[in-house]
């Protein structure tokens, strides 16, 4: 049986419960949120040939450092790095090293920042150079898909309706939604209460109720679905090395739909991509 209870009176831990965030929890989402946003709008001139991912994971640690936030990836179960930055068919959790990003590739990279308590947590893809048609095709996909997801949000509706919304449109543009990872709660905890399908039907998940905060994140393939994790612990890949592409806003449930908190401030939520 599903719990809500209020977020002020819970405990700073993953109890299952679902979380109902105040007004003063919005405006905590927003500023981290808006700070993450700023990070992801700053890296768009500098994912470039040559550039390496450990390059970015320094600027997004420098970044945060500046306006007071912290990295939440930092040390989390023994992550060593600020960002996760997924190239081609790096489905997730890619680690950042010295290896120069190539012309054509594409990069999804995820920033989530610790600012007074509260998680910022989005992720964007990143265009390398010219791409092909494939990957940007891909990428526009993605993003409608989340678009899409997040367009299903209101309350007493249920969690699945993301879900559904987002794999209905993934499959019939002959790309398939990735099952093994998925949206989840978030605010003062990293990670939290309800899981977030980006697959399913309507009539599935948890009911939504205004106060809820949580991600929505699809990763979508050009190929099957299937995924495996490196052994490195972390790097998730598509086991037929199909390209991968991913995006991610942090929304709260209000009383008549929702409210995106990770919006660029710049008009840059697709870097790269003809503007939405």
């Amino acid at each position: 049986m599903v719990t809500y209870l209020q977020a002020d009176t819970a405990p700073l831990r993953n109890t299952g419960q679902i979380r109902l965030y105040n007004e003063e929890g919005f405006a905590g989402m927003r500023r981290a949120c808006a700070l993450t946003a700023r990070c992801l709008d700053e890296l768009a001139e500098r994912v470039k040939p040559g550039v390496t991912t450990n390059a970015i994971d320094r600027f997004v640690f420098e970044f945060g450092m500046d306006h007071g936030a912290l990295p939440a990836t930092l040390n989390y179960r023994g992550y060593t790095k600020s960002t996760c930055t997924s190239i081609n068919h790096v489905v997730c959790h890619g680690i950042p090293d010295d290896k120069p990003l190539r012309e054509g590739d594409i990069v999804n990279i995820d920033v989530t920042y610790i600012l007074d308590g509260w998680h910022g947590d989005s992720s964007r893809m990143y265009p390398v150079g010219t791409i092909k048609r494939a990957a940007e095709r891909l990428m526009e996909v993605t993003y409608e898909c989340l678009m899409r997801g997040i367009a299903a949000i209101r309350p007493g509706a249920r969690t699945g309706a993301i879900g559904q919304a987002i794999q209905a449109y993934a499959e019939s543009e002959r790309c398939s939604v990735v099952r093994d990872f998925c949206g989840h709660g978030v605010g003062q905890l990293f990670h939290d209460a309800p899981n977030i399908l980006h697959y399913g039907s309507a009539n599935e998940g948890v009911e939504m109720r205004p106060g809820m905060i949580f991600t929505v994140e699809p990763m979508i393939n050009l190929g099957r679905p299937h995924v495996k994790v490196l052994s490195d612990g972390w790097t998730a890949v598509t086991r037929d090395r199909s390209l991968s592409a991913q995006y991610e806003h942090a929304v709260g449930v209000t009383e008549t739909g929702c409210e995106v908190f990770t919006l660029s401030p710049n008009g840059l939520d697709t870097p790269g991509l003809p503007p939405r």
